[in-house]
């Protein structure tokens, strides 16, 4: 915690320093998802990597993201989170070069899957620090200023990315997209060893480290066919793989449960899924994962491969959509979910199934010859439904969860997200380059591009129709709606409702 032998102007000082070093790394990390999508084409012509090896630069990231988010924030509550959130840092620096300076696909895809996994130890030190820093009154304050970084860092991201990639600085082409991470993360490192304070869990439970093991390799055995199949010809030995992954999360299941009643201390806490809201909503964060692991890589391909856009074209096409999703998520969380609840969330998943449509439509009437101004409404119509899903979400999943319990189940849905977004990834080598033919004359290439295009489309909007199904297990209501009526019906003080009741109610 912040030393109290420091005056009182010094320790403000100090944690709001902290905050902004925190914050900066949350921002870093955020950045370094999305500007990659936007500098793929240009990855691929300059390493001469194959389709597979691009999905693996996007997947490999996310899976050693998903597979470490809950060990990083468990290793944080036992040796400190200061200590791990610089490890983290430091580590995603050193990985940040070694992307930069890859020599060949083989080495991003390797640096790309260190970058994920110490971005795992980092990432969920952020709230961590936050909580142990800031007393309760003031975190409503913090966490809308992270909700405004997450924003800013959607919207930031693909531009950033096009127009480094388009600058082409000292003929790095598209490696300062990398390099730029190194002066950031450096300041992060030596500033976070000064400012941040030292905290940890005051019974940190053990790390499993049998259920790390698990989670990871049935993860990978399910993901890698996926992204390789296409490319090798769907080998017996992917089929085999897929399949074995169920045998291996069975086991993970019966450990897990052995290791709670042994020491008390699984990797998962299994008895979370035991609350209907929470098990449905962490299925809701895994398949809205797979639709935006499946949307995000062809629409860059489409737009930079099939139409032939520069990256800053591309980039720019993507700023309504940005701002879309950024104004929604305020007025989601802030106006819409108090009143309606659950029924906003669901809207949103409509409305961006909406919007894909549109865009199928689109892409189909105008093929080669769209404009990025005729892909306006589309975007538009998706970011506004992303942003009704995405900033409310976590708050309705973790509503009817045990506070106890509340660290481990974030850690939960953050994997979950990470793992959908990994296996959309892979999935893209099924749905979107498992439709488009081999040995394509160059000028079959484009409308090959936006075929494969809507084909991956359809098949986002399959998973946003079961999404809208999952959430009917959501709770109803807005815990804040239901404490208005209360105020209105009865005049009673606002106090009389407990102050750490959850914000949606089923």
């Amino acid at each position: 915690m912040t030393s109290t032998s420091l005056p009182p102007e010094q320790t403000d000082r100090r944690r709001w320093f902290a905050l902004a070093i925190v914050m900066t790394a949350a921002f870093m990390d955020l950045v370094d998802v999305t500007i990659v999508n936007i500098a793929i084409p240009s990855i691929q012509e300059g390493l001469d990597a194959t389709f597979s090896s691009i999905q693996w630069i996007t997947a490999g990231y996310a899976l050693a993201f998903a597979a470490g988010l809950i060990t990083g924030g468990r290793l944080g509550d036992i040796y400190g989170r200061k200590r791990l959130f610089l490890i983290g840092i430091g580590g995603f620096t050193l990985a940040s070069a070694l992307c930069g300076f890859a020599a060949n696909p083989e080495m991003l895809v390797a640096s790309r899957i260190l970058q994920g996994a110490t971005a795992a130890l980092m990432v969920p030190q952020v709230l961590s620090i936050v909580h142990a820093t800031f007393p309760a009154h003031e975190r409503g304050k913090v966490f809308g200023l992270f909700g405004a970084i997450v924003g800013l860092g959607a919207v930031s991201g693909p531009l950033l990315g096009a127009l480094l990639t388009e600058w082409n600085l000292f003929g790095l082409e598209w490696r300062p997209i990398f390099l730029i991470n190194l002066p950031v993360g450096i300041a992060g490192l030596i500033l976070g060893s000064r400012y941040i304070s030292e905290s940890k869990a005051p019974k940190a439970l053990r790390l499993d480290l049998v259920g790390v093991a698990l989670a990871t390799l049935g993860l990978l055995m399910l993901i890698y066919p996926l992204t390789r199949g296409e490319e090798l010809n769907w080998p017996l030995w992917g089929h085999l793989l897929m399949v074995g992954s169920l045998g291996v999360f069975a086991i993970f299941v019966v450990y897990e449960r052995y290791k709670a009643r042994k020491d008390g201390s699984p990797l998962v806490e299994l008895s979370l899924f035991k609350v209907k809201s929470f098990a449905a909503g962490t299925a809701v964060q895994l398949t809205f994962g797979v639709a935006l692991g499946i949307f995000f890589l062809v629409w860059t391909l489409y737009m930079q491969v099939g139409l032939g856009w520069s990256a800053l074209r591309a980039g720019t096409t993507g700023i309504p959509f940005s701002i879309a999703v950024s104004v929604a998520a305020g007025i989601s969380v802030q106006k819409l979910v108090p009143r309606f609840g659950r029924k906003v969330l669901q809207a949103g998943a409509l409305t961006m199934a909406a919007g894909l449509l549109i865009y199928i439509w689109e892409a189909d009437r105008y093929g080669t010859a769209i404009h990025s101004w005729q892909m306006v409404l589309p975007l538009v119509v998706m970011g506004v439904g992303m942003g009704l899903i995405v900033a409310p979400l976590t708050e309705a999943v973790l509503s009817e969860v045990p506070r106890g319990h509340s660290g481990s189940a974030s850690g939960l849905i953050n994997t979950m997200q990470q793992t959908g977004n990994a296996l959309g990834l892979g999935l893209v080598s099924v749905v979107f380059f498992g439709v488009i033919d081999d040995g394509l004359a160059p000028s079959e290439m484009g409308m090959a591009f936006v075929d494969a295009f809507q084909n991956a489309l359809w098949w986002a909007v399959g998973v946003l129709v079961i999404i809208f199904g999952l959430m009917f297990a959501l709770p109803a209501h807005s815990r804040a709606a239901v404490e208005d009526e209360i105020e209105d019906g009865d005049d009673a003080p606002a106090s009389s409702a407990p102050a750490k009741e959850p914000a949606f109610t089923p």
